[in-house]
């Protein structure tokens, strides 16, 4: 009897919630590479080089000050990479991003903006079901949000489905590696219950790790679970200037010192940040990562008084409390970047898996449903004969 509740509650949560946890798992597999594959378009055919030999970079207000020469609005974050010959990249809020040269401070191009507004449109379909904003937005958060937690449901009750009857070689080699020659339907459920198997561990990290981002019950639930008062919400939206009024020119001034320590800080940094302060007596901040820009535990904060050229903050990951430890963790444990490119293979294979999960339980449905049709029928044909 409970082996049947559980049955028929994962087949009915698997009906509600599949084809937003087939798009959910489709666009996760098209966003497994996307930091990669947009670093590789926007600086595809960039030349970033030294003019010659030994130069040395631009410090932000030399570069910056050339930089507002050609372009238009108030930047707000400038990135360096490490490499000799990677082009500066330098943002004007979210909307737009140009990249410079390094050494000269000359405009370079926008970069691979089809790829950005590509990946911009997944991310719409994998977050908020192609909302692009507004209160569609909000409502595809919903909808994503619940989905993923049946998703869990899903997880956990097709664990307990999984285990066989008997223990038995043969019962196991059929549900824990592929077999050749089997009717559709028999095909998919050896797939069903192979791809659950094998992926059960990479989603069992996934998909909570999503529940983290999509809830902030769930987010706050981290930090009491490690013994700590949840930080308070970053408010959405602000910044700028309002009313329509075009913002006034960002004052550079102080920013090379306060450069020059943040490169030294870390020797062998391989992607730094500067958050351009939007007030002249704000602090000015540095991210400081010695890894790919999705693994926490390689970055630190650094950030300083900008008067007096103190520093306020320095903030590597071993030092941050257990809470925002683990709920950093989380954040790219659900793309697997915490773990490098190895991490990201494993998450898009997970995503794909779960889409065939998706596919094939929906197809087992589907099958159930029509056998039972094709049951009720007999009777009706038996007395109809009669």
């Amino acid at each position: 009897m409970l082996r049947k509740i559980v049955f028929w509650s994962h087949l009915t949560a698997g009906l509600i919630a599949g084809v937003v946890v087939f798009v959910m798992s489709v666009t996760g597999v098209l966003l497994t590479y996307q930091r990669q594959l947009t670093l590789w378009a926007d600086t595809r055919g960039l030349d970033g080089s030294p003019l010659a030999a030994g130069a040395a970079r631009l410090a932000p207000e030399a570069l910056l000050g050339r930089v507002l020469r050609t372009e238009k609005g108030k930047p707000t974050a400038v990135v360096w990479r490490g490499a000799a010959d990677a082009p500066v990249a330098v943002s004007f809020g979210r909307e737009r991003t140009v990249f410079v040269n390094a050494y000269t401070g000359q405009t370079l191009g926008a970069g691979g903006t089809k790829t950005r507004k590509f990946f911009s449109w997944v991310t719409d379909w994998h977050r908020w079901m192609g909302a692009a904003a507004g209160e569609g937005r909000d409502r595809g958060k919903a909808i994503t949000g619940a989905s993923n937690l049946l998703f869990f449901f899903l997880l956990l009750s097709g664990a307990i489905l999984w285990i066989p009857k008997q223990w038995r070689r043969a019962n196991l080699r059929n549900i824990m590696w592929f077999r050749r020659g089997l009717r559709p339907k028999a095909r998919d459920f050896n797939w069903h219950h192979v791809f659950g198997f094998w992926m059960f561990l990479p989603l069992a990290i996934i998909i909570p790790s999503g529940v983290v981002i999509s809830y902030p019950w769930a987010s706050n639930l981290v930090f009491r679970v490690m013994g700590e008062t949840p930080p308070p919400r970053n408010p959405e939206g602000g910044g700028g200037a309002g009313g329509g009024r075009p913002a006034p020119p960002p004052d550079l001034a102080g920013l090379d010192p306060l450069w020059t320590q943040a490169v030294a800080r870390v020797p062998g940094w391989k992607i730094l940040t500067l958050q351009i302060p939007a007030k002249p007596d704000a602090p000015v901040s540095f991210t400081i990562d010695r890894g790919t820009g999705g693994q926490p535990q390689t970055r630190a904060t650094l950030a300083f008084d900008r008067g007096t050229g103190r520093v306020t903050k320095w903030e590597p990951f071993a030092a941050t409390s257990p809470g925002r430890k683990l709920r950093g963790i989380l954040r790219f444990a659900h793309t697997g970047e915490v773990l490098g490119l190895a991490g990201q293979t494993l998450a898009g294979i997970a995503s794909l898996a779960a889409a065939l999960l998706v596919w094939t339980g929906i197809s087992l449905s589907l099958r159930r449903f029509a056998a039972w049709r094709a049951r009720r029928k007999l009777p009706r044909a038996a007395e109809a004969a009669g």
